[in-house]
């Protein structure tokens, strides 16, 4: 109990002083409106800085990320086919797909899926 509670006192110090560390060291100067401006070889920027984001462009790539990553957790679930039990494998496997089939029923509910808008 004791190493438990030293453990967990000298992870708190660490930790604060490091937290202490890195906001002593990025300390920023108090930036004025001329140092807060874009600059552009002197001259005043013809267009805005900051270009408008389509969101529907990032819900889709969202949901690419979503299907890609669940591709990776069923291609070894293909491989433990042979050594693990029928039954729970199928139900693994299908309580997986439910969840999948629940989350693009979301999606397509709320619209996601719908580009031209």
């Amino acid at each position: 109990m004791n190493k438990l509670l030293l453990m967990l006192s000298l992870a708190l110090i660490i930790s604060f002083v490091l937290m202490s560390l890195c906001m002593t060291i990025s300390k920023k100067t108090i930036m004025d409106q001329e140092k807060m401006s874009p600059f552009e070889c002197g001259f005043d920027p013809n267009s805005s800085s900051r270009m408008p984001f389509s969101l529907q462009f990032f819900l889709m790539a969202v949901l690419f990320l979503i299907f890609d990553i669940e591709i990776v957790i069923i291609l070894p679930m293909i491989i433990t086919f042979k050594y693990s039990y029928m039954t729970t494998w199928i139900i693994t496997i299908m309580m997986f797909m439910v969840v999948l089939i629940l989350g693009l029923y979301h999606e397509w509910n709320n619209g996601v899926l719908e580009w031209a808008t």
